[in-house]
Parts: structure tokens; C-alpha cells; sequence
């Protein structure tokens, strides 16, 4: 599948996702924990905080929204290939 340079991966191909497998993408991309927190674990990315849902599985939405999220902290896109290689 051909994707243009700069294009983000967030798109409605993008599918469920395990949380430990997540949570090891973004370590991979610099986020530090992730640690306890009152209702929810979070990893810190310099100031910002994400919080990290409990769920074993995160759906496709749940897993685009929280793409877009971190794009927003890191301040660039993710590439799909780059989403994979991690």
C-alpha cells in the first residue's frame, strides 16, 4: 500500500491493538513508564502525561484517537511503516 510522505498513520484501516503492545510502541518513541496513576496508568513524554486505559485490548477507534494524541504530543506524524517497524 502506497502512502505519501508526511502522511499520518492514523486512518479507518488502522485495527485493534493489544495494550502491551502499545504501551511498548510508545517507549519506542521515547515515552517514559508507564506508571500508576488514580484511575488510569500513564507515560510521560516531558511535560505531558497520556493516560493509559486498563483495557486488555484497544479498539480501532480507541487506538486511532490515542494516535492522534500522541502525533500531538510529539509533534509530528507517524508514518505507517515507522508504526510497524516499532
Amino acid at each position: 500500500m502506497y502512502l505519501p510522505a508526511g502522511r499520518s498513520i492514523v486512518s479507518p484501516k488502522l485495527g485493534p491493538i493489544r495494550r502491551s503492545r502499545f504501551i511498548d510502541k510508545l517507549t519506542a518513541l521515547g515515552f517514559d513508564g508507564p506508571f500508576a496513576g488514580r484511575r488510569h496508568a500513564f507515560m510521560s513524554y516531558g511535560e505531558y502525561d497520556l493516560h493509559i486505559p486498563s483495557y486488555g485490548e484497544y479498539s480501532t477507534d480507541l487506538h486511532r484517537d490515542m494516535l492522534r494524541e500522541v502525533e500531538a504530543v510529539i509533534g509530528r506524524k507517524i508514518t505507517r511503516e515507522e508504526w510497524r517497524r516499532l
